[in-house]
């Protein structure tokens, strides 16, 4: 079964365009942990005794949060979830996060930051799978 971590270049540059002066953007994570935090790729940031997928996902969010305030971002939810009141039994999330960014120009500051960077790989490591949705908020006149 096909995992999703990274955005390819083609859905990177869609999202680009769709989302040039939309204004505030928010980011749904649907996040899935592995057991055991998988640092094969990510040997200089592997902590000295074994740890969960997502106490590793926690070591990004700390390292991470910072960088994402500094900008003007924030974390607008951050939640465990278990099964889909309506969706199918077999999809499975840990965790949600809605992040909020003023632009996609502030989104593109964040995850080009040295910051994001050198810690990107604590949030490889732990996550199993997940999504990422873009939104924009509907505005009835």
């Amino acid at each position: 079964m096909k995992k999703y971590l990274e955005a390819s270049p083609e859905s990177g540059k869609k999202f680009y365009m769709d989302y040039l002066n939309k204004g505030k953007i928010i980011m749904l994570n649907l996040l899935k942990f592995h057991l055991e935090a998988d640092y094969t790729d990510f040997d200089e940031l592997k902590p000295k005794s074994k740890i969960s997928g997502e106490e590793a996902y926690e070591l990004y969010m700390e390292n991470t949060l910072p960088e994402l305030k500094n900008i003007g971002s924030k974390i607008i939810y951050y939640g465990k979830s278990t099964n889909f009141l309506i969706g199918p039994a077999y999809e499975k999330w840990d965790a949600i996060l809605l992040v909020e960014h003023e632009s996609i120009e502030k989104f593109m500051t964040f995850s080009q930051s040295k910051v994001y960077l050198n810690n990107v790989g604590h949030r490889m490591a732990g996550l199993a799978d997940s999504r990422l949705l873009p939104t924009t908020e509907i505005h009835n006149n």
